[in-house]
């Protein structure tokens, strides 16, 4: 069982590598600042090792017995809590969607901890009251920061030292895959940590190799997703959105507290896009579909876990039937909905009614 427990948070340390990779060096890539997917990733994997081994410990203690007590983390749960975590990160990688691993880890965790009714409902609030206000604060930032420097003809500058602007994009971008070692390893590692089979400065280490070897065969996809297809920016803005993204990271990460990074790196390229394009970014289907992601992902791993526990550990085969009626409500929740909305759009194209 310990080495299934192993394998498992490696799996899921190389998927938090594919999907940090958009997060940390997308915004260098999509300006044009490292030409190839290839040397991106490769300083992604070298800023995600140093982060996680420097500076991963305090967010693996909250992840390893600050939402759910430490006793109740068997190699059992490990396995549940990684597997549900995984399946989610592993579809969103499979989508090209940047997924955020704080969020599903979180999940899993909590969907133990709803099992067995033993979650540390304060903390949990606070972790999710960060979700939402760092993305946030990342956005309204970017936001305005893009508006001063369009009126204050930023850009021109920016252009005449694009070299100059190009290194220190690559550092900013650096930082940033520093910051998601900081942060994002511990969630591969920290069900370990709190399972004993590792120590934090062992755990820190080996999820950050695998994480970094995640980045590098792994990450293409959704380096290309964050880097060119939500909308284009200068070096100067990727600096912004680099620096923006380590900056609010490392700050969380500092004081324990897993953070999307996935989403901040996204919420601020949204700002950049509306700055330049107004509310025209919400419209494109990408960004339609990474905000349905990120509501949807955390509920996903939160019922696979739930749903493991109760089956596998407490025998509980009711909760097959109430999971299949929740699934079939949504399914048909969305199906209704999107006939009403066809209806609609029919009879305003025709004219008429039935």
């Amino acid at each position: 069982m310990e080495l299934a427990a192993i394998l498992f948070c490696l799996f899921f340390a190389m998927n938090i590598g594919a999907s940090g990779a958009a997060a940390s060096m997308g915004v260098a890539y999509g300006s044009g600042a490292v030409k190839k997917k290839t040397y991106a990733l490769i300083i992604c994997a070298a800023g995600v090792l140093s982060g996680a081994v420097i500076g991963g410990g305090e967010v693996v203690k909250t992840i390893s017995g600050g939402i759910i007590p430490e006793q109740t983390i068997t190699l059992t749960i490990v396995c549940i809590i990684i597997g549900s975590a995984a399946l989610s990160l592993f579809t969103a990688n499979v989508l090209g969607i940047p997924l955020s691993t704080s969020e599903v880890t979180v999940g899993a965790i909590v969907g133990v901890g709803v099992a067995y009714k033993v979650l540390f409902l304060q903390h949990l609030l606070v972790i999710v009251s960060f979700w939402v206000l760092v993305p946030f604060v990342a956005f309204c930032f970017t936001f305005l920061v893009s508006k001063v420097f369009s009126s204050l003809n930023i850009r021109v500058i920016s252009n005449r030292k694009q070299k100059i602007l190009g290194i220190v994009l690559l550092i900013a971008g650096f930082w940033e895959a520093f910051s998601a070692g900081m942060n994002n390893v511990a969630n591969a590692v920290g069900p370990l940590v709190a399972a004993g089979v590792l120590s934090v400065s062992k755990g820190t280490l080996y999820g950050g190799i695998f994480v970094a070897l995640g980045a590098l065969l792994l990450g293409r996809k959704v380096l290309e997703t964050n880097g060119k297809k939500i909308t284009r920016f200068s070096a100067g803005e990727g600096i912004l959105l680099s620096g923006t993204g380590a900056g609010l990271v490392i700050i969380s990460s500092v004081f324990g507290l897993p953070v999307p990074l996935a989403q901040v790196t996204s919420s601020s390229i949204i700002g950049i896009g509306m700055a330049k394009n107004g509310p025209n970014v919400f419209h494109k289907e990408v960004v339609k579909t990474m905000l349905k992601v990120w509501v949807v992902s955390p509920f996903l791993s939160l019922s696979i876990s739930y749903l493991l526990v109760s089956l596998l550990l407490k025998g509980d085969y009711y909760s097959i039937f109430m999971m299949a009626s929740v699934l079939l409500a949504a399914g048909g929740a969305a199906s209704l909905m999107k006939a009403i909305r066809k209806e609609k759009r029919s009879v305003h194209e025709q004219g008429g009614g039935i």
